[in-house]
């Protein structure tokens, strides 16, 4: 008997998500997370300085490397959430102004 590949609980929880709360989540959080990269690279480059062992430095310099690019790379995943919110809000006020404008001429006496 085949055992159907299950999901993992999280994916279901994200894809009932709408695209503001994605945006809402990851912003901040991605923000967080360079900061944090940022923060140990300093603390990499202070070891460095300070004539630490090379391995030292250098993973905790490679590991901030790393944390600040995953954090670059969310906030991009961020922005394109923020730009689908406003490009359905903008969608949804163009097409209701056009259906406002479709009824006027279809009754020119109602006023709306």
């Amino acid at each position: 008997m085949a055992v159907a590949p299950s999901k993992p609980p999280g994916r279901r929880l994200i894809k009932r998500m709408s695209t503001r709360t994605k945006w809402l989540l990851l912003a901040p959080f991605s923000l967080a997370l360079i900061g944090y990269g940022l923060c140990v690279f300093s603390e990499a480059a202070h070891l460095k300085h300070t004539g630490e062992p090379f391995n030292r430095w250098f993973l905790l310099g490679t590991y901030s490397l790393i944390v600040i690019n995953a954090g670059i790379s969310l906030f991009g995943q961020a922005v394109i959430f923020r730009m689908q919110v406003e490009n359905r809000r903008i969608i949804r006020r163009y097409l209701k102004k056009m259906l406002r404008n479709r009824l006027k001429k279809e009754n020119p006496v109602r006023r709306a």
